[in-house]
């Protein structure tokens, strides 16, 4: 397979910028697999599409702010992402060592200086092997830097969608790039299949005698970057921490062995689910990392329906739902999604896949 067997054509307005005025108003396509066909709906319509005995299974990662924003000693403007905390680091509560990604008004040196909201001061010490920075951060002394970092952090917003920094959206935002259920601090990324759900529409879903479990994949670098590869087959997807309980894993074990369904919120349940799952279908409760490729030919044995959202062209999300999907029956949904005015990507609208 090559990377090209993935791409689509996108016209740039339907990329959304803002989630919808209210959380859970988005458009659903259904899509179904064995009459290769669609139908539009609104995501508010979900819960019809469960049974009783269900498992609607998702990502309770909590997504950190981890996008600062700020100058260098000259004035020239810095953006970081903060992606790795590293050992040691928080013995003194008013400095961290981190690896971060990051980019400047110019070229960045070693020992270069930047300065951040609130007095927390950083410095871009060195490259690493794999191309991140170590950034060293220190606060003001006797004040948390923790407590700081999650008050001057903007939401990790990816870069197709465009915010000036300058704080306007960074509460709208770190709000809404959230799922209504996280709890587990530890994602650079939304699980963003998550985004459309509401306590109502979760409440919608028991009351039709399905169940929601909740695993934790920490979306981190392996999920967002880009394929280089021209043989897809070559790409290598960089391990992230997930954890699947014992509560969880028998919950959705009782439903396969009772016939019912196994419902995936989003690419990141598909993965941990896959990841966790043995020939005969049953799933264990597993502690570590996955850096499981999801490509066309891949058996699914744990996942029996995906929710998810519309993917960026040669991404290996949209790779993950052409496996389950089929490859020519996600272009063509896809084709038809631009034909209706869908709204692509992490705030964009959403799809079902039966």
């Amino acid at each position: 397979m090559r990377l090209g067997d993935f791409d689509y054509q996108l016209p740039p307005g339907l990329i959304a910028q803002h989630p919808p005025e209210r959380r859970g108003d988005s458009r659903l396509m259904v899509l179904d697999r064995n009459a290769a066909s669609w139908a539009h709906r609104s995501f508010l319509n979900l819960a019809e599409y469960l049974n009783p005995g269900d498992v609607l299974v998702v990502n309770d990662t909590r997504v950190l702010p981890a996008r600062l924003i700020g100058r260098k000693e000259s004035g020239g403007k810095v953006e970081v992402l903060l992606v790795r905390k590293k050992g040691g680091a928080g013995e003194e509560r008013h400095s961290q060592e981190w690896e971060c990604l990051a980019q400047g008004s110019g070229r960045l040196r070693d020992r270069t200086r930047v300065f951040f909201e609130e007095a927390v001061e950083g410095e871009l010490r060195r490259r690493t092997p794999d191309g991140l920075w170590r950034l060293s951060l220190s606060g003001r002394k006797g004040e948390d830097l923790d407590r700081s970092l999650r008050r001057i952090g903007f939401a990790p917003l990816p870069p197709y969608i465009h915010r000036n920094g300058d704080g306007a959206m960074r509460a709208d935002d770190r709000e809404r790039y959230q799922t209504v259920y996280a709890r587990r601090d530890g994602a650079i990324a939304a699980p963003t299949a998550g985004l459309h759900f509401t306590e109502k529409i979760l409440e919608e879903i028991r009351g039709k005698g399905a169940q929601v479990a909740s695993l934790t994949l920490h979306v981190g670098m392996g999920t967002f970057l880009p394929v280089k590869s021209e043989e897809v087959q070559d790409h290598r997807l960089e391990p992230e921490y997930f954890s699947l309980g014992p509560g969880a894993a028998d919950a959705i074990n009782h439903a396969r062995k009772d016939g019912r369904r196994v419902l995936a919120v989003g690419t990141t349940v598909t993965r941990a689910l896959e990841s966790s799952v043995d020939e005969t279908g049953k799933v264990y409760p597993q502690d570590g990392q996955t850096g499981l490729f999801i490509l066309p030919g891949h058996r699914f044995r744990a996942v029996d329906a995906l929710v998810t959202n519309f993917h960026l062209p040669r991404s290996t999300l949209l790779m993950l739902a052409a496996a389950f999907a089929g490859r020519e029956l996600i272009l063509s949904a896809y084709a038809e999604a631009v034909r209706q005015g869908y709204r692509f990507y992490s705030y964009g609208d959403a799809m079902l896949i039966l």
